[in-house]
């Protein structure tokens, strides 16, 4: 069984803004990937992404830089 981690997990209202996130984050080099949204968690879309904590302010004003609107920021371990 794979060790499980502390993570920022960012969840959506839909699918076009948790694909706007990906493309974004990967077009500007910001850590992160689209996951699955955890069991624990409930979600519009049903896919969240997922960075180290440590990122999480930096990635919420990337949301905001970029007009990408989300659900809410879980610190969860996954």
């Amino acid at each position: 069984m794979r060790k499980k981690e502390r993570k920022a997990v960012i969840t959506f209202q839909n699918t076009t803004s948790a694909m706007a996130m990906e493309k974004l984050c990967k077009e500007q080099g910001l850590s992160g990937r689209i996951i699955p949204v955890p069991r624990s968690i409930t979600a519009g879309c049903g896919l969240a992404w997922s960075a180290n904590p440590q990122v999480r302010l930096e990635l919420e004003n990337f949301m905001k830089e970029n007009h990408i609107s989300y659900d809410k920021i879980y610190d969860i371990e996954i």
